[in-house]
């Protein structure tokens, strides 16, 4: 007991000095994490060396990581994925799966007879990492994007593939459609009992402890381990049962307290698990780093061929099919979590495990880079695609469309298209549906861009922060310029620069821009704004009123007015 003690203090204080390092460096927080195990461990300053210490730091680690995912797990979501979602992950799915088993039996990995390498290396490299594309999505604020939503939609579906192949691994050295059956029946026991008394049990108990946030973390955790043991009598295991036990409660009313109450507890754990991995990597040779740069490079290489063909014909354009792709080109920490079941069940080979661990890393690091910078890399693929012969959704437009501007031109151009953007063209609509055959908007989604072509209005797809979009959309002819999408939202660009291109161009049209901060209101008149919108104070006025109706006893009114106009409203974003 006082060993493994002393082994948590190590693991935690080198995890929070090199997550420090990592920090500042602005490198991923796993591969601080990781650095940290390797150190202490027995293959490093050998600080750290009881094989039980580190299992059971190991084991803690991944009930929790993995009853955390199954928290985050939104059965609702997937079932409104809609079908670009779907499709593009099935695609993704087993493209690599199919792709996997045979580049790996290829390239001579074992495949039966008791070792399953290329299977679990396939699984492995199937899956990508929630914890680094989250993390930086929500940093570029581009998780509310289309090719954002079609990353997440991917990813929920990817925990669900591997859940199904969690259920079905403990089968694997007698692999029998008796035993498939009898694995999935268990599951479907384990899954069954959790959610019908988190149906039907919890709810009536978490109501009567709400107000008391230890006792709410408490129930978590007795919910998380009670589930895993009842795994673990069926014949599955801890780790399995705790990811149905956050499954089960990703919909319960309480989800997002007890998901607040647990994050703390989870990072530690978490922390825990990785630290420990680190332990179990040995001081690579030159055959485990080979074989983790093949695993790399297959798993970019499968990522272009899986996501952004399923997205292309499917005609979601060029950019929207690329960043996908590039969001998901790394190994999740759910790989890592499969390959150690993979050993523990004696499945795999050591340097199997240590080799995708390796591979972990390098795309861990390399990734959050090219996430990053993924516009620009995005703007130089989609220049050498088309040279190549790639047709981009831009290139489906009209003969005069490409007339150099003047058979497009309209009176009034919207670069760019976002909510903002959605809730003018929907006000046009409702007040003067004639001033729509005016507007010609600009941007490179492709639902506006097909929304707004089937309602008539007129659409030019292409990058607002390309010179050679704005003459092609008649920017020099237009009257009335509005720039609504935010900095915060901008790729490449910002309104400052924008209004200034857009001036150069067009030194007689009347420019409405937008704000972020009142700071950049002057810089954006400066630039030859004649209009710039600050989004906060419209909202700031119309909060005032809902407090003042509120305070004279007229908010059912007021309410009754909003819900009229949003009824009357056919907003293109929602």
């Amino acid at each position: 007991m006082h060993e493994l003690i002393r082994d948590i203090t190590f693991s935690i204080l080198f995890a929070w000095v090199l997550g420090l390092a990592a920090h500042f460096f602005r490198q991923p927080l796993i591969l601080a994490y990781l650095v940290g195990g390797f150190v202490i461990g027995p293959f490093g300053m050998g600080w750290v060396k009881s094989q039980e210490s580190i299992s059971t730091i190991s084991e803690l680690g991944l009930i929790f990581m993995l009853f955390m995912i199954g928290l985050e797990i939104d059965l609702k979501k997937i079932i409104r994925a809609g079908r670009v979602i779907l499709f593009a992950a099935g695609g993704q799915l087993i493209g690599a799966c199919l792709l996997g088993l045979a580049f790996f039996i290829a390239i001579g990995l074992s495949l039966g007879a008791g070792k399953f390498d290329a299977l679990y290396l396939t699984v492995a490299c199937a899956l990508s990492s929630t914890v680094i594309i989250v993390k930086v999505l929500y940093e570029k604020r581009e998780l509310d994007t289309l090719p954002g939503r079609i990353t997440l939609g991917v990813l929920v579906l990817q925990d669900i593939f591997a859940i199904l192949f969690l259920a079905v691994q403990p089968s694997l050295g007698n692999l029998q459609i008796s035993i498939v059956l009898m694995s999935i029946g268990r599951v479907a026991a384990l899954v069954a009992t959790a959610m019908i008394l988190s149906r039907f049990v919890l709810p009536r108990i978490f109501h009567q402890i709400a107000r008391s946030p230890e006792l709410v973390m408490l129930g978590a955790l007795a919910w998380c381990f009670l589930i895993g043991e009842i795994a673990e009598r069926l014949h599955l295991s801890r780790e399995m049962g705790s990811l149905v036990a956050g499954v089960s409660l990703s919909t319960f009313p309480y989800a997002l307290d007890v998901t607040a109450k647990v994050t703390t507890l989870r990072d530690f754990f978490i922390t825990l698990f990785f630290v420990a991995l680190g332990m179990t990597i040995p001081i690579p040779n030159s055959s485990t780093i080979g074989l983790a740069l093949v695993i790399a490079a297959f798993t970019v290489v499968s990522r272009m061929v899986t996501t952004f063909l399923p997205l292309y014909l499917m005609k979601q354009g060029l950019r929207a099919s690329l960043l996908p792709a590039l969001n998901l080109s790394q190994i999740s920490e759910f790989s890592l979590v499969v390959i150690q079941t993979g050993i523990v069940a004696g499945h795999i080979t050591q340097e199997t495990s240590n080799a995708a661990s390796f591979a972990f890393v390098i795309l861990a690091v390399l990734s959050t880079f090219v996430i990053m910078r993924s516009d620009p890399i995005t703007r130089w693929a989609i220049g050498a695609m088309k040279r190549t012969g790639f047709r981009d959704l831009d290139q489906t437009q009209t003969a005069d469309d490409h007339e150099g501007g003047h058979g497009a031109a309209r009176r009034i151009v919207i670069l760019g298209f976002f909510r903002a953007a959605s809730a003018l063209v929907s006000e046009i609509e409702r007040q003067n549906k004639s001033l729509l055959d005016q507007i010609s908007v600009v941007d490179f989604n492709p639902n506006v861009f097909r929304t707004l072509t089937a309602r008539g209005i007129h659409v030019i797809y292409g990058d607002i922060s390309n010179i050679d979009t704005l003459l092609h959309a008649g920017v020099g002819n237009a009257e009335i310029i509005i720039l609504s999408v935010p900095d915060s939202l901008l790729k490449g660009a910002n309104n400052e620069k924008l209004v200034r291109h857009v001036r150069s161009m067009n030194p007689d049209a009347k420019i409405i821009s937008t704000a972020d901060l009142l700071a950049d209101v002057r810089d954006i008149y400066a630039a030859g704004a004649d209009y710039v919108t600050v989004t906060r104070i419209t909202d700031a006025e119309e909060l005032y009123k809902v407090i003042d109706a509120a305070d004279q006893g007229l908010l059912e009114e007021k309410r009754a007015e909003m819900d009229g106009l949003l009824a009357e409203r056919r907003e293109v974003l929602p």
